[in-house]
């Protein structure tokens, strides 16, 4: 399935350079929160984790999924892989609105981060029979972590509040998956309940701003 994620993102990539209009791309697809909380265009949260700014951005994001997709499929059934992976993914888009509630956003980071949190769930979880393995796989990821936070703090316009709530919804599904695979199931559907309690919240705070431009005005 990371193949699959792979090529999905470089085709939305290319999209323009097939035909397609790039604007009207941009303008469907990206993760605005008037939009997706006022207008209640809830699927962006899932079609910007298919589009990226600029290549660079592109072969990050790719580059990443690889190489923890190759670590995090094999744990996991495929179902179980990529609800892992979305559901990290959707978070991540719901807390970025939060903190940028008038900018577009978009990208595969949320959901590359939350592979990230649910290698390092799993990893501590198991951690027993790692042994002497465990300490050196936590130094390398916390490595590789910190050199992509680095790189998000660095470089202007990266949403690092995607980053991190991927990040700790992966490491949560980490913990819980990789217990029962079973409790695939139970965290799905505390997950969608936290992101509709979430998104209740975000509606409340949008109609206050929007209430207090319209005084202001």
């Amino acid at each position: 399935m990371t193949y699959t994620l792979i090529i999905i993102n470089i085709i939305v990539f290319l999209l323009p350079i097939l035909g397609f209009d790039e604007e009207m791309i941009y303008e469907f697809g990206v993760n605005y929160g008037p939009y997706v909380v006022l207008g209640d265009e809830i699927y962006r949260l899932f079609t910007s984790m298919f589009m990226h700014a600029n290549t660079m951005h592109l072969v990050m994001n790719m580059l990443a999924l690889y190489l923890l997709g190759q670590s995090v499929e094999p744990l996991f059934p495929k179902l179980h892989y990529l609800l892992l992976y979305f559901i990290s993914g959707l978070f991540g888009g719901l807390v970025s609105i939060y903190f940028h509630l008038d900018t577009p956003g978009l990208g595969a980071s949320g959901a590359v981060f939350g592979l990230f949190g649910v290698l390092i769930g799993f990893a501590i979880l198991h951690r027993d029979y790692m042994g002497a393995e465990f300490k050196a796989f936590i130094k390398q990821i916390a490595i590789i972590l910190g050199i992509n936070l680095a790189f998000g703090l660095a470089v202007p316009n990266v949403d690092l509040s995607a980053h991190i709530a991927g990040l700790i919804v992966g490491f949560i599904g980490g913990l819980v998956v990789g217990k029962n695979r079973e409790y695939i199931w139970i965290f799905t559907l505390v997950m969608l309940l936290g992101m509709g309690l979430y998104f209740q919240y975000l509606q409340e705070l949008y109609v206050d701003i929007t209430e207090v431009l319209y005084e202001q005005y």
